[in-house]
């Protein structure tokens, strides 16, 4: 563990591309900063399913007006990394990456920042950590089984096999979709009467078509009961179904990790849907020189913030903690 005597302007805590965008500010207005990001750059795009196309627009995506070039207007994952790669590397973005913060502890005008490889201080935090790290869990009989799990990455891994894909979201509609075009045998398990309303529109057409052809069977108003290591029990409007089923891909949703913002003692303005307290025109938190940026900002409501409407924070930021020194 090593403890670094240098005394930050700012330390960003996430390496996405908020937290890359609030370095990019900070360093245009001579601020010094570090990023520490527990996984590799961009760690959450880089776990999205591998063959992901944005629901936004290459420019809606650009960090500080620097260009991304795609090939097609909505760029697909592997441009998205590229892009903010080259962001990184050409701008020498200073981060540290493979190390996770621990612990934020606010003395006097300045903060220390415990990680797993070492102590910082600084006098300013941003909290730009998003949301893709902890699933909803149904908690359900058997959700541990090895055949479950809460992300998705490539179809091929389920070719051939029986497939329940639970949620109406984007990532299990485009899951279902994939999968059934490998030759899997999918059933989706959606809890509403519906798709959902905020899936990709060039794709809602694709789900609801393969639905009412046949090709893909959903069970609307449904909720699974107990998973089993070859069956699945689902709870339907005409009563229980025993499916046969070979994995389950549990797509419910992510959250943001609300244990860490209250070890460090950031409050909730919205106990039911977990909003953090911050102010607006600043994005400081009820911690006088600790900001929230990005999706963290929307809580559970996890829809509300996304790159191309949360880029700006880095500025907001940046400008708040220029002058009020």
């Amino acid at each position: 563990m090593q403890t670094h005597n240098e005394n930050y302007d700012l330390i960003i805590i996430g390496g996405g591309p908020i937290g890359i965008a609030c370095g990019l500010e900070a360093k245009k207005h001579n601020l010094s900063y570090l990023i520490i990001e527990k996984g590799c750059l961009v760690n959450s795009l880089y776990n999205y399913p591998t063959n992901m196309t944005f629901f936004s627009t290459s420019e809606k995506l650009e960090l500080d007006n620097i260009p991304f070039i795609s090939n097609n207007p909505k760029p697909r994952k592997a441009e998205a990394l590229e892009y903010y790669r080259r962001i990184v590397s050409s701008n020498e973005i200073n981060i540290q990456l493979f190390e996770k913060v621990t612990q934020v502890k606010s003395n006097s005008n300045l903060k220390e920042v415990t990680t797993t490889k070492g102590n910082y201080k600084a006098k300013n935090v941003i909290v730009a950590t998003g949301f893709y790290d902890i699933p909803n869990h149904l908690n359900v009989p058997g959700e541990n089984l090895p055949k479950v799990a809460h992300y998705y990455n490539d179809p091929h891994y389920y070719a051939t096999q029986k497939t329940i894909v639970v949620g109406a979201s984007n990532s299990a509609v485009d899951a279902a979709l994939e999968i059934y075009r490998k030759g899997g045998e999918v059933t989706m398990v959606i809890r509403s009467e519906d798709i959902g309303p905020r899936v990709k529109y060039w794709v809602r057409p694709d789900i609801v078509n393969r639905i009412e052809e046949g090709s893909i069977k959903a069970l609307f108003n449904s909720d699974i009961k107990e998973i089993k290591e070859h069956k699945v029990i689902v709870n339907t409007p005409d009563g229980e179904q025993t499916l046969e089923n070979d994995f389950v891909l549990l797509l419910t949703g992510y959250q943001p990790n609300f244990a860490f913002l209250d070890k460090i003692g950031i409050s909730l303005k919205d106990e039911d849907k977990k909003i953090p307290m911050y102010d607006e025109k600043t994005m400081e938190t009820n911690i006088k020189g600790i900001y929230l940026a990005g999706v963290i900002c929307g809580g559970m409501e996890t829809y509300k913030w996304f790159i191309e409407n949360s880029r700006m924070h880095a500025k907001i930021i940046v400008n708040h903690i220029l002058h009020k020194n």
